[in-house]
């Protein structure tokens, strides 16, 4: 089984949340795994929208945060990763507090197939 530097791994979350979008939105991954990340954030007054909920921006970015995250140590170094999609559902306002959002990864693949029209 592939095991994981934690020395690596420290530095590897060390700059990530020194990233310019993670420090504009004050958010921090926590954890990195094989398959497994958690993010977290304090929610402030810039993460709400005009009435006083979460901006979904905000929601989204974290979930499309870890859910990167929780792939990342699961690929080879010069395999490369981007998101190609994701869905979210408000169902509540979210106010105030600390959001901990946890990543797992599913299913890995290889690639993606598009058909470009002609």
């Amino acid at each position: 089984m592939r095991r994981l530097n934690p020395e690596h791994m420290k530095s590897v979350i060390d700059l990530v949340n020194q990233g310019p979008y993670f420090r504009l939105l004050s958010m921090e991954v926590c954890e990195l795994d094989l398959g497994y990340s958690k993010v977290m954030v304090d929610l402030e007054r810039k993460h709400l929208n005009p009435f006083g909920g979460i901006h979904g921006g905000v929601f989204s970015s974290l979930i499309d945060t870890a859910a990167y995250w929780a792939v990342y140590c699961d690929v080879e170094e010069n395999a490369g990763l981007i998101s190609l999609d994701i869905k979210v559902d408000n169902l509540a306002p979210i106010t105030e507090g600390r959001l901990a959002v946890e990543g797992k990864r599913i299913k890995a693949g290889r690639s993606v197939n598009s058909s470009t029209p002609a």
